[in-house]
């Protein structure tokens, strides 16, 4: 199984952590269900960008972000190159590196 290796970040997880995700299950749920509190304002259909990440390592073992995905991500804070919305990654075979930006443009937390 894959391995998401998530970079500190100093509210979601301050000391980094390495999840196990099966392959084609969606970034987004994987990170969820391990603790991880990211927003996903959308509930995780690719319509708010709160869910973004950058894809530091690996990105080239996940399948090229959609149309719809990149329209959103126009929308995201800190957009970089390596810029993805967690909801549209489907984990491949290979291990990746992901890193949470600082803020998302979601003005208020769901929980």
């Amino acid at each position: 199984m894959p391995i998401v290796h998530l970079l500190p970040h100093p509210e979601l997880c301050p000391q980094g952590l390495d999840i196990e995700i099966k392959p084609g299950k969606s970034l987004c749920e994987g990170l969820l269900k391990a603790g991880v509190h990211i927003e996903h304002a959308c509930e995780m259909v690719a319509a708010c960008s709160t869910c973004h990440v950058y894809v530091r390592k690996g990105a080239d073992s996940l399948a090229e972000a959609s149309d719809n995905e990149n329209d959103q991500l126009d929308n995201a804070w800190g957009l970089e190159a390596k810029s993805r919305l967690s909801c549209c990654i489907r984990l491949g075979e290979s291990d990746i590196t992901i890193e949470l930006p600082k803020h998302t443009r979601n003005h208020a937390r769901e929980h």
